[in-house]
């Protein structure tokens, strides 16, 4: 086992950069560990392989200074949120234990990504029940529930719950993103053109960097959602 402190669980590779990649380099320089879970190779994507995205991915990781990345090996656009999936979330917060989970939109452009949050928001509920079984390298595991499961904002604009200030560490999610050649960096081969590779999509991160930063007032911010209240111990740590 090797427990983090965040474990960041996201359908596709690159959802993690995307998504919360300067929110995860910010808590690393800040002694924290964090660990990546793909639910899927992203084999649906329209460019590139599996196993290029595999080699992107790990790249993406070690910019950001994640512990590990894993892959669950899903079926991209076809996963279901059923009792069989479910278990192969839970042993993976099992195995490392964390305190907070970082998951997909709860509602987005990709169908992928709100279906997972769901699956994912159960699975962190489930894996705290003693009474559901899970075996990993043949030693059964011990239940664990995450305190806090987070959803990170993606396409679709969602009214964040609270922002991250990532200024400082906005520079290292945009080179995780620039990892992903294939999929961020249109070129002038004979590769089809799509949604991500249009320069404007790298301007639209940019851009909903700065405005949730402008919101709390500073550079960069990225966003979340909760699905419960969150208690402040005072009212002097708050922007």
């Amino acid at each position: 086992m090797s427990k983090v402190d965040i474990l960041v669980i996201s359908v596709h590779p690159d959802d993690a950069e995307l998504g919360c990649g300067a929110t995860i380099a910010k808590h690393v320089a800040e002694g924290k560990t964090v660990g990546i879970v793909d639910l899927t190779r992203g084999e649906l994507g329209t460019r590139g392989t599996p196993e290029i995205r595999a080699e992107e991915a790990e790249e993406g990781r070690k910019i950001l200074g994640a512990t590990f990345r894993k892959n669950l090996g899903m079926a991209d656009g076809f996963f279901v949120n059923d009792s069989i999936h479910q278990v192969e979330i839970i042993k993976a917060i099992r195995s490392h234990q964390p305190e907070i989970i970082l998951a997909n939109a709860v509602s987005d452009r990709h169908p992928d990504h709100g279906r997972s949050a769901e699956l994912i928001r159960e699975a962190c509920f489930y894996s705290g029940l003693a009474k559901i079984s899970t075996v990993q390298d043949d030693s059964e595991q011990t239940a664990w529930r995450p305190k806090r499961v987070y959803n990170f904002i993606q396409t679709s604009y969602i009214k964040p719950d609270f922002v991250v200030d990532v200024s400082d560490y906005w520079e290292v999610k945009m080179s995780a993103i620039r990892a992903f050649k294939s999929q961020f960096n249109g070129g002038n081969g004979d590769d089809p053109q799509t949604f991500l590779t249009n320069p404007l999509f790298i301007n639209f991160v940019e851009a909903r960097g700065k405005e949730l930063g402008h919101a709390i007032g500073v550079a960069y911010g990225e966003g979340f959602t909760v699905n419960q209240q969150i208690g402040v111990n005072n009212l002097w740590n708050i922007r």
